[in-house]
């Protein structure tokens, strides 16, 4: 993100910031189960470097912020529904925390996972 220069000096927030930020707010996320891959390669360098942002890729834009996050759903819940809460749920808490914008919010549901009984 580009710095902002202010009356005490210049604020830049990063890209890994934010991701840290949505990916925080995703798993708080009812039916989620888990966090996907944009690709292969991505696949890869994330196991490679246990990098905690996975499956989500920011942008910024003329001071906006878009987010793609890419999930995992739990099978039977409503994946609409759970895709409109983390929209909210991602948009609420960006902006709460770093005061831009959130332009967009766009929610890639890469799989259904049956969840894990508890007997």
């Amino acid at each position: 993100m580009s710095p902002k220069d202010g009356s005490f000096g210049k604020i830049d927030i990063s890209k890994a910031a934010v991701a840290t930020i949505a990916n925080r707010a995703v798993n708080q996320c009812y039916g989620v189960v888990g966090m996907a891959n944009k690709s292969f390669v991505t696949g890869i360098s994330n196991i490679l470097s246990r990098d905690s942002r996975r499956g989500i890729d920011v942008t910024i834009d003329d001071d906006a912020i878009i987010i793609d996050v890419y999930v995992i759903v739990e099978y039977g819940t409503r994946i609409r529904v759970v895709a409109e809460s983390i929209q909210s749920t991602v948009t609420f808490h960006v902006e709460k925390a770093i005061g831009i914008p959130v332009r967009a919010v766009n929610v890639y549901v890469h799989g259904l996972r049956l969840s894990e009984e508890v007997t």
